[in-house]
């Protein structure tokens, strides 16, 4: 029998997408359901002085219609409570929200009331029969200058527009090792704003049954066990126990579909309050101004260096915009997943960074695949080039110069982590060779010799993936644990089924799961079933982000699968009358055998069906198979990256032509080349997406400029070269597998990588930086003003 683990198993769940047989909550229809629309206020900030719902209700079809005070009130249903924040740094203020607001609206999109109907369409049309008197009052959208003195204030409560301010580092050493260094080059920049466009729009149904009094909710999230839990202890009141949250089919989340939303808590208050299932789905246009958006970043840098090209120092300072309301994890994005991972892949031996978490009118930001970690690597990279470039430095040469030893691992940095693996060296070499670095350069110069404008771009990033442990992460201010959950439940015919509470939205677990499930006992693949995403068949899980499905969920699953072999082991000494120490487990075959004595053996399935008819086991066991881990690692994963981009850039247009892209990754061991590939393109086109084309742009009276595909640039397959992937394999020493995080790492390298390849075609004219994306536009004007003497 083959071994699975390191093979690319065609992905056993694509059948049913190709064929139209997924099963998404939009698909859902249940006997009697009714329709909701949400009435969204048009303005960024305004005074509710009054809501007129009566044309509304008198629509024929129309159920019901609810105001913000309804749900506080609670009535026929329950009363609402404010969506918690799950992350909590010191001295933070967390405002009310509400789910749909009651005194003031405070983003475009902010929901003011509620229409239930026999139709959608009826739903839709009832809204514009509600009159909402709204006083506007200034906005303010900039995440700096929220802090303005005199800037409108989002929340009363939040002086200044401040939430929470977190600083980390030494700042005394850094700013003396930034005096001590022979340069010091510094930049003030922009990490803009980024919108999720998963392919499925969220969507929720939810069903009360009155004689349980319990309540099923159907949601497009990434953590089921997550919401129902905030359902229970924050939004709706009622006992965790009695909430039953499935998350079926998941069209894609990219972080967006992590967080507990007003939807999630207006769909089931509505389906008490009218006792009849209730549905609502996002139509695109609305995603675009209530799905938690990315980045985001005001920053200035400064970074020192010595005449021969070693970093000193790098002081950070970050204003993070979070929107109107702080979202589920919010404050943790541009803290602990940002400036710790300031480092990078080199031996920095000073480093300080604080963040400033703002409040403004627009709509709330969370993560964003990568989430803090491409803020970082993007800002690191960018210094490094602009260091190189001050010092007249192949920018390879100079990072090579600063890269952490593989001999110095675990390594200590700064920034309170300890990276737990990694061959940097190696990586490098392997990128060069790959992209053919040197001839790049060669090509590049002679392009130079004739005008055109050809840039090479190099960047190397690391990644913290599969936050842990929980006590570390408790202690930072997260509300929960970050472990994760895995039952393996083996059939008396030798089937599994595999309980995880991972959840699968698009990476391909169920294909995956399944190789280490069947690695693990010697057994088909077919013979392996997992289930995912209903929080009354799993264990209490934590969810999908942040790369963590494997490392973290994946290792719960062999701890389980050890404790099933342990107990065959002792059933197949007991029938084969042998001590447990001198049985042979082969993971090959599924047997368990006596060494030294092939033919006294037993197979899985054999002992499987002991274990059920119960009549010849040793004394005391149980009867049964079946066994659940609740796996908390010691540490993160250190994923790593080192990739190379090619551009040219047409001097009348400013288009930016990508030629060539590759990418080296060391994602520890991999379980399945071809979907860590996949993933690994499908980030780099994210990543590549904010670089050249992507950004949510608001007015400065809040309006969002960029709300649909027709004004929001999306990565198109045109704009792509044939991408080159490779990588090398350090395993991590922190989970049984030795994998690392996979799903984010092209996107926190590709923005960079991209970035530094258009900068370096524009560096001859004298170009030094350029707030993303990079756009014709933007490109153009820079030409322009580099041929009147002048450079940006």
């Amino acid at each position: 029998m083959s071994r699975y683990m390191g093979t690319s198993v065609k992905r056993v769940e694509d059948p049913r997408f190709l064929r139209g047989r997924a099963k998404y909550v939009a698909n859902l229809s249940l006997p009697g359901m009714a329709y909701i629309a949400v009435k969204r206020s048009p303005l960024a900030h305004a005074t509710i002085r009054g809501i007129d719902t009566s044309q509304a209700e008198a629509l024929d079809g129309v159920i019901g219609v609810f105001t913000g005070q309804d749900l506080l009130d609670g009535g026929a249903s329950f009363a609402c409570g404010s969506l918690p924040c799950g992350f909590t740094p010191p001295d933070i203020v967390t405002p009310a929200h509400n789910p749909v607001a009651v005194d003031k609206v405070r983003h475009v999109g902010d929901a003011m009331a509620v229409v239930v109907a026999e139709s959608p369409y009826i739903a839709e049309d009832a809204l514009d029969l509600i009159d909402v008197d709204l006083d506007p009052l200034p906005a303010v959208v900039d995440g700096r200058a929220a802090m303005d003195e005199g800037a409108p204030l989002v929340h009363d409560e939040a002086p200044n527009n401040l939430s929470y301010h977190w600083p980390l580092g030494d700042e005394e050493a850094t700013n003396q090792a930034l005096d001590d260094a022979d340069h010091v080059i510094e930049l003030e920049f922009i990490n803009q704003r980024l919108i999720a466009n998963a392919m499925e729009p969220r969507a929720c149904v939810a069903e009360w049954d009155e004689a349980t009094e319990s309540m099923t909710v159907w949601t497009t999230t990434q953590n089921p066990h997550t919401i129902r839990l905030l359902l229970g202890a924050f939004t709706l009141g009622i006992p965790e126990q009695k909430i039953r949250v499935i998350a079926p089919d998941v069209g894609g989340g990219f972080g967006s579909k992590i967080f507990h939303y007003p939807e999630e808590v207006i769909t089931p208050w509505v389906a008490r309050a009218i006792k009849r299932p209730a549905k609502w789905v996002a139509t695109r246009s609305e995603s675009y101004i209530t799905d938690a958006q990315g980045r985001d970043h005001v920053t200035r840098a400064k970074i020192g260096v010595t005449n021969d090209g070693m970093i000193t120092g790098l002081h950070v300072t970050t204003w993070a915009n979070n929107g109107a309301y702080l979202s589920t994890f919010a404050p943790l994005i541009p803290t602990a997943l940002y400036i710790t991972l300031l480092s990078g892949v080199y031996k920095i031996p000073n480093i300080f960074g604080q963040t400033y978490g703002t409040l403004t009118n627009t709509v709330p930001v969370d993560a964003y695949r990568g989430a803090g970690r491409p803020e970082a690597s993007y800002l690191l990279e960018t210094m490094v080039d602009l260091a190189a470039r001050k010092l007249d430095m192949d920018p390879v040469e100079l990072r090579r110069k600063n890269l952490i030893p593989s001999d110095e691992f675990p390594y200590q940095t700064p920034v309170a982590l300890v990276y737990d693996s990694g061959n940097y060296e190696a990586l490098f070499d392997k990128a060069e060779n790959l992209s053919g670095y040197e001839a790049l350069r060669k090509e590049q110069e002679s392009a130079r010799s004739e005008g055109r404008l050809v840039g090479i771009g190099f960047a190397s990033c690391i990644e913290a993936s599969g936050p842990a442990p929980s006590a570390v992460a408790v202690g930072l201010g997260a509300a929960i644990g970050l472990f994760e959950s895995g039952t393996i439940r083996v059939h008396p015919t030798g089937k599994v089924t595999v309980l995880t509470g991972s959840h699968s939205h698009g990476q391909g677990h169920e294909t995956t799961f399944a190789q280490i499930v069947a690695d693990e006992f010697g057994i088909d693949i077919e013979d392996v079933d997992i289930v995912h995403g209903d929080t009354d068949r799993i264990p209490y899980g934590v969810g999908t982000y942040g790369s963590r499905s494997a490392a973290i969920g994946g290792s719960a699953l062999v701890k389980s699968a050890e404790k099933i072999r342990e107990k065959l082991k002792k059933v197949a000494a007991h029938q084969l009358e042998a001590s447990v120490d001198d049985l042979v487990y082969d993971q090959d075959e599924g047997t368990i055998s006596v060494a030294g004595s092939p033919e006294a053996v037993k197979t899985f399935a054999e002992l499987a069906f002991a274990l059920t008819t119960a009549d010849n086991l040793p004394e005391g066991m149980e009867p049964g198979l079946e066994e659940t881990t609740f796996y908390d690692p010691a540490n993160f994963t250190f994923p790593a990256s080192a990739h190379v981009a090619k551009v040219e850039i047409d001097p009348k247009t400013g288009e930016v032509d990508l030629q060539s892209y590759a990418a080296v990754d060391d994602v520890g061991n991999v379980i399945n080349p071809m979907i860590v590939e996949g993933q690994i393109l499908g980030g780099i086109a994210q990543g590549v997406g904010q670089a050249l084309w992507e950004h949510g742009i608001y007015d400065e009276d809040g309006q969002l400029l960029s709300g649909s595909m027709l004004s929001y640039a999306m990565p198109r397959a045109d704009g792509f070269p044939s991408i080159e992937v490779d990588r090398i394999e350090t395993p991590s020493p922190h989970n049984p597998l030795g994998v690392k995080g996979a799903g984010e790492m092209g996107t926190i390298a590709a923005t960079a990588t991209v970035s530094s390849a258009v900068l370096d075609a524009l560096a001859p004219l004298g170009v030094t930086h350029m707030n993303m994306p990079l756009t014709p536009e933007k490109i153009q004007r820079a030409i322009a003003a580099a041929g009147n003497g002048g450079g940006e």
